[in-house]
């Protein structure tokens, strides 16, 4: 009894361990709501999740926390299942349109109260201040920046939607060019004040999705393979512990019971 005792301090012990990475999953997306994300409130349920398998390990009791991990896992491919930046010809970065997206993410971002919240922290944060530096202090032109890489956030709160026909200035600058501004409501959202920029725009809201579905993702393959760790693990010890409890018996590898409790009656 003793060793099994051992095999599931051990097991628990592992399952304390590999519930490290799920909160540093969540302590991660944490730092992001704090600096260019700003969404407080989403990165609480991993948080809670990986204090709960760290606490219940520590009691002797992982494997309850299957079903919140797997929920975990199918609740963030659910929620960012839908949605994503458009390509748009001749330029490398995305557009990000909030039509492209639903359910109950989208709700939650575009909420009165929790938009004023994210747009305020979005600004604070200087994202888009940070954008428009100048590499090496060379300014770009508009075909240098039209070929950058933008973040979700970046191309829908720093920048107008590109059919609005906006010419580049730089990054940060932008003036109603020659063709008629599109349709798109966000065209007259638009303001060259570092305070408003499209931080209005339904396109920022978009960008704000955008970067969440980029960040759940990256947290649910992490806890995938942590989930395939444990399943894997626990099948291992669940088979020592059938062959410890086979010895604690005193039942040799390959005897049966059977032939223990009724001997051959061809035997002399």
């Amino acid at each position: 009894m003793r060793t099994s005792n051992n095999l599931i301090g051990l097991v628990n012990f592992i399952t304390f361990l590999l519930s490290i990475p799920i909160l540093g999953g969540g302590i991660w997306l944490s730092n992001r709501a704090n600096t260019t994300d700003c969404m407080r409130f989403l990165q609480w349920p991993l948080i809670v999740i990986g204090i709960s398998i760290m606490v219940v390990s520590l009691a002797g009791f992982a494997g309850a926390c299957y079903p919140a991990l797997i929920g975990f896992i199918i609740f963030a491919y659910a929620v960012t299942d839908k949605g994503s930046g458009r390509f748009v010809m001749n330029r490398r970065y995305l557009d990000y349109y909030l039509g492209d997206y639903s359910g109950w993410l989208k709700d939650r971002v575009t909420d009165d109260g929790y938009w004023g919240q994210i747009r305020s922290c979005v600004r604070d944060s200087g994202v888009c201040r940070k954008m428009g530096k100048r590499l090496h202090g060379v300014p770009e032109t508009p075909l240098m920046f039209n070929f950058r890489r933008l973040s979700p956030i970046e191309s829908g709160c720093c920048k107008p939607p590109t059919e609005c026909g906006y010419t580049y200035v730089n990054e940060t600058v932008w003036i109603p060019g020659g063709d008629m501004i599109g349709p798109n409501p966000d065209c007259m959202l638009w303001n060259n004040d570092q305070r408003l920029l499209c931080y209005q725009c339904s396109s920022c809201k978009a960008g704000v999705l955008g970067s969440l579905k980029q960040s759940w993702r990256k947290v649910s393959v992490i806890n995938i393979v942590v989930l395939i760790i444990l399943v894997i693990f626990y099948v291992i010890a669940y088979a020592a512990y059938r062959n410890v409890k086979r010895m604690d018996n005193d039942e040799p590898a390959g005897e049966a019971r059977m032939t223990k409790s009724h001997p051959s009656h061809f035997e002399i």
